[in-house]
């Protein structure tokens, strides 16, 4: 991700207000909100190795689409197009990297290697945060050029992968069973629901901070030329966190670590939007810290209660959650930072993760036991 570091200031320089930005950012949503759970949907029937070579391609696209607009209809294309994209990846990596471990019988290793995923691609976007500052410092276009590249590596990648074989394929298509498996994953099975809509509401808390963080940068007069170094750092923070987070996990618990997740992000942002430098950083660093320990753990719950057949499928009903809150509450405090004030924004953002985590998250742990003594829900092969 060569062009995050100066993703706020690229589109301020193309004319866009923090409005216009989280109103692109809401389209981008929106396109994989369309098209998230039928993608997962995809993966489930024709596999994940040809959903993830379709997201590779529309990737490439995307960023070859965003490096030759020079304005808001161009921006919104290309946002649409990487939607697309997005959509067929998520899900369908994470479901096939637990299918495979399940293949092996190394399912309970699963938080451990989507940590090391994860932990692996913020190192990645470190070094890209340096090496996307040096490229601005050419001109704020030459990111999205060499990220066009960088997308490109995916597909020979995806391309490479073996697709792990699933006891209970997934062998019914069409509309109505996609809308089967939502609603057993969103209404039926209220374990599965419960860790659905906690990881939901924690992805839109730490997608919305993405967004912030930059605009902080710029309220606290840090120079542009920071910018590269504190998103480098940032995501080694998270990279740090998220490889060790199997073993944190194991000490807290279950419990222990919703309600950490819960309280914990949304007092980041009321935090900072009371905070200047540098304690201001201090607390953006630490959230960077909670958002690299939900973001396996999280997932993990959910895997170890979803059955092989349907698992891109549940992922990306999560994923679809997220990106839908994201869409609805990502302009309207883009909004409120344009009208009034970046710290107003803050809070107002803190207040509503505050509320609608704490809610979650007490929903999650009243339903009884912990996820290890709760009966196997690995052993059913479908949504009855």
């Amino acid at each position: 991700m060569l062009y995050m570091p100066i993703v706020v200031p690229f589109y301020e320089s193309n004319g866009l207000s923090m409005k216009d930005i989280m109103i692109l950012q809401a389209v981008y949503s929106v396109a994989i909100v369309i098209l998230e759970v039928p993608s997962g949907y995809l993966a489930d029937v024709i596999g994940r190795r040809k959903t993830l070579i379709l997201g590779a391609v529309f990737g490439t696209f995307g960023f070859a689409t965003y490096s030759f607009s020079y304005g808001f209809v161009g921006f919104l294309v290309a946002e649409i197009i990487l939607g697309i994209g997005q959509s067929c990846i998520s899900g369908a990596d994470s479901a096939m990297l637990y299918d495979s471990l399940l293949e092996k019988g190394q399912e309970k290793k699963y938080t451990r290697f989507e940590g090391k995923i994860t932990s692996l691609g913020n190192v990645a976007e470190a070094v890209a945060g340096i090496a996307g500052g040096l490229l601005a410092g050419i001109t704020l276009r030459a990111p999205y050029f060499a990220q066009t590249f960088v997308a490109l590596i995916a597909l020979p990648a995806a391309i490479t992968l073996v697709e792990p074989k699933r006891k209970v394929p997934l062998i019914k298509a069409g509309l109505m069973e996609i809308v089967r498996i939502a609603r057993f994953a969103l209404f039926k099975d209220r374990p599965l629901r419960r860790n659905i809509l906690f990881s939901a509401i924690t992805g839109t808390s730490t997608l919305t901070m993405a967004w912030f963080a930059q605009p902080y940068f710029e309220y606290t007069n840090i120079d542009i030329a920071w910018f590269g170094i504190l998103w480098t750092t940032l995501n080694l923070t998270v990279a740090i966190s998220s490889y060790t987070a199997h073993r944190l996990e194991k000490k807290l618990g279950q419990r222990a670590s919703v309600m950490l997740i819960a309280l914990l992000l949304p007092l980041g942002y009321l935090s900072l939007s009371r905070l200047h430098l540098p304690s201001g950083l201090i607390v953006l660093y630490f959230f960077y810290l909670i958002r690299g320990y939900a973001t396996p753990v999280l997932k993990d719950y959910i895997n170890r209660i979803t059955a092989s057949s349907i698992r891109a499928t549940v992922l990306s009903v999560r994923n679809f959650i997220i990106r839908l809150l994201f869409a609805l509450t990502g302009p309207i405090l883009g909004w409120v930072k344009d009208i009034y004030s970046l710290p107003q924004a803050l809070m107002l953002a803190g207040a509503i993760f505050l509320i609608i985590s704490i809610l979650t998250a007490i929903l999650f742990i009243s339903t009884g036991k912990e996820m290890e003594q709760i009966r196997d829900y690995k052993s059913r092969t479908s949504p009855s």
